[in-house]
């Protein structure tokens, strides 16, 4: 156990709702497989959001559209395996929910049922709000996402900061205001000017949680890749590297690879030995052949 360990008792909802009582932050990361859960677990982070981004930071596709349920919820069982503290949320991916509210159903109940999700996460206000009512009236704890909306990122304009103009701001705050009336237990709010999310944290009684949208969230979120600096693809604006984890690991691969070629690797020390008269049976055994 590490000298960051955390405490093994698991979070609840009401835990997260007293932080945004008493001003204290919400750390949410992503995380996608066993061991990048234990490692948020570990260190203390209060939520881990199994996201869609996956698709580009593990699965290699070149957007998060075509990453399929199944697909996520593989991701997500892993994550589910590696947590012990942290509430685990499941990004349901492009095309899984939007056609009605019995389709946004199943998918979740799978999430729940499959993979131990707490709570599901679906993106954008519009006929989103009526999915995310459909899926608290079924009993399952939603987080809305609004502002950039990376499954439909083209539709947006590619990604790029939403909320520039005052009405983009307004319809970005009007679809955080539909989503809670709705019921949504938090909301990400992603990519927008600092001055929108500083109007509208004052109007949400549910926690938000930032990601390039400046310190007036109650919590911020960053991709796992991203703040550890493994993913080669490029950053947005609002990321900020942590470590440089590829850096350290293409470094170690080489050191690896220049010892095999060099036949540095193995050492004697990395080998097993047998007792000596086992070997020399061996070889008369061979001889006898």
């Amino acid at each position: 156990m590490s000298a960051h360990a955390a405490p093994t008792a698991r979070l609840t909802l009401g835990d997260i709702a007293k932080k945004k009582a008493s001003g204290e932050p919400i750390v949410m990361v992503t995380a996608y497989d066993y061991p990048s859960a234990q490692i948020a677990d570990e260190a203390g982070v209060d939520m881990v959001l199994v996201g869609d981004s996956g698709a580009m930071t593990v699965l290699g596709y070149d957007s998060t559209v075509p990453v399929t349920t199944d697909e996520m919820l593989m991701l997500t069982r892993a994550a589910r395996r590696g947590l012990t503290r942290a509430l685990l949320v499941g990004d349901l991916p492009f095309g899984s929910y939007e056609a009605s509210d019995e389709l946004a159903i199943a998918t979740a109940q799978r999430f729940v049922k499959e993979a131990g999700v707490d709570l599901v996460k679906i993106e954008r206000g519009g006929t989103t709000v009526e999915r995310a009512r459909a899926l608290v009236n079924a009993g399952i704890p939603v987080v809305g996402h609004v502002g950039l909306t990376p499954q439909t990122a083209t539709a947006l304009g590619g990604y790029r900061a939403q909320g520039r103009t005052a009405e983009a701001a307004l319809a970005v705050i009007d679809d955080a205001l539909a989503l809670q009336e709705a019921g949504v237990s938090l909301i990400v709010v992603e990519a927008v000017p600092s001055q929108v999310m500083a109007a509208l944290a004052p109007l949400l009684r549910i926690p938000t949680i930032g990601i390039g949208a400046g310190p007036d969230a109650d919590g911020q979120v960053l991709v796992f890749h991203d703040l550890l600096g493994i993913y080669d693809g490029p950053a947005a604006k609002f990321v900020k590297r942590y470590a440089d984890v590829r850096g350290v690991s293409v470094d170690g691969v080489s050191a690896y690879a220049s010892e095999v070629r060099s036949r540095a690797y193995p050492a004697p020390e990395h080998g097993y030995g047998m007792p000596e008269d086992e070997a020399a049976r061996l070889r008369e055994m061979l001889a006898a052949r």
